[in-house]
């Protein structure tokens, strides 16, 4: 997991067999997932959302955001007899890791093992972690005025970029042609928020080295490397301090790049009522004007 050696070159380090290596990887990781996820990366109640949203206007200056969701291609050595079923649109084989993350760059959900070649909201649709998201399944805390407003209730949010499909519990960034400064300046505070989750991205390549090549595993044993590198991550996190160059986005995790359906007028509504709020006296913030 530290240095992506290959399992020859282990074999060679730790004088130990290559199955017998295979055997003890696959096993270690499962392991280590199944101990550690349910205290590190726990399902979240409605108190867990609000501890998130009152990190995420702390740092971000986002309230109501309660996660930054996006997906990352984790590359592969094409599987035998698979054809095309993962080989993504940036030309190589990989599986998608999706994941929700909180502004501590620690992951809150994750999805792993869908197909490279999947469009990324069909990932995010059909996964667990989508479809509660979708069907209002969250535990999501009930919407609440905004800070220093008296109304009207505004649901507590996810956001992710234009590859996702919004929903009442999840906003994506206007469409950048021909926007107005509103716009521009809730473009500009969303892409704040969403950033945490491709900074966590790049922690977890920076500490666990085997996410930086192609695997040369199974693909089964290739989902519990990833699943174990997450829940290591959030171990970590909550045992060291974040060093600030610790933050890198890794070139060799492709960032998911295609465009949603179009969104409900109600969804859409409710997205330009932030979009107000973000340019108002109780929401702007003093400097936002100089980046956008």
């Amino acid at each position: 997991m530290a240095t992506g050696d290959s399992f020859t070159s282990l074999h060679y380090h730790f004088r130990l067999g290559i199955s017998t290596i295979s055997t003890i990887v696959k096993d270690t990781c499962k392991v280590l997932w199944e101990e550690l996820h349910e205290e590190f990366i726990p399902t979240p109640n409605r108190d867990k959302w609000l501890e998130i949203e009152k990190k995420f206007n702390e740092v971000c200056q986002f309230p109501h955001c309660i996660g930054a969701v996006d997906g990352k291609h984790i590359r592969i050595i094409k599987p035998p007899g698979t054809g095309s079923e993962f080989f993504n649109y940036k030309k190589y084989f990989s599986i998608v890791l999706m994941a929700i993350a909180d502004a501590q760059y620690r992951f809150v959900a994750v999805d792993v093992g869908a197909y490279g070649r999947t469009n990324d909201s069909m990932v995010f649709k059909n996964s667990f972690m989508g479809r509660r998201v979708y069907n209002h399944d969250f535990d999501f805390p009930p919407p609440q005025p905004l800070p220093g407003t008296d109304g009207p209730p505004m649901p507590y949010v996810l956001v992710g970029d234009e590859a996702f499909k919004m929903s009442g519990n999840l906003i994506k960034p206007y469409s950048s042609r021909g926007l107005d400064a509103s716009r521009r300046i809730f473009n500009y505070r969303l892409t704040r928020a969403r950033r945490m989750v491709e900074c966590t991205f790049g922690i977890l390549v920076s500490k666990w080295r085997v996410f930086t090549k192609p695997i040369q595993l199974k693909i089964e044993t290739v989902d519990e490397v990833v699943k174990c590198g997450v829940v290591l991550h959030n171990f970590l996190r909550s045992k060291e301090p974040l060093l600030i160059d610790q933050i890198l986005e890794d070139s060799e995790m492709r960032s998911i790049t295609s465009f949603g359906p179009r969104s409900s007028i109600a969804v859409a509504a409710m997205r330009d009522q932030f979009a107000a709020y973000f340019s108002s006296p109780a929401g702007r913030l003093a400097w936002q004007e100089h980046y956008i």
